[in-house]
């Protein structure tokens, strides 16, 4: 069996690929996200479509920009923690 690490180096891990918020609401918005984007086809042009498509896009890499910094941000905190917790350990515990 490999090691968790290994398989994040290998890529193996791939958090952002499999996560599915458990939020009740998360589907709706979602329905809702289509439906929208279903009215704006038939009011625009292709072209404007085009653009609006783009927009979301940039929109979509932004949000996941900031998803990953978050992410990274969380799991450097939680590392820091550790750390604390560790460095405690002889002041609660003793040697």
């Amino acid at each position: 069996m490999r090691s968790i690490l290994e398989a994040l180096y290998c890529g193996d891990i791939r958090p952002e690929e499999t996560i599915v918020p458990i939020d009740p609401k998360y589907r709706a918005l979602n329905r809702k996200v289509s439906e929208a984007m279903k009215i704006w086809e038939k009011k625009l042009s292709a072209t404007e479509l085009s653009q609006l498509e783009e927009l979301l896009d940039l929109r979509s890499k932004s949000g996941s920009m900031h998803s990953t910094a978050s992410f990274i941000r969380g799991f450097q905190l939680g590392a820091l923690m550790i750390n604390e917790v560790y460095a405690a350990r002889n002041e609660i515990v003793g040697d």
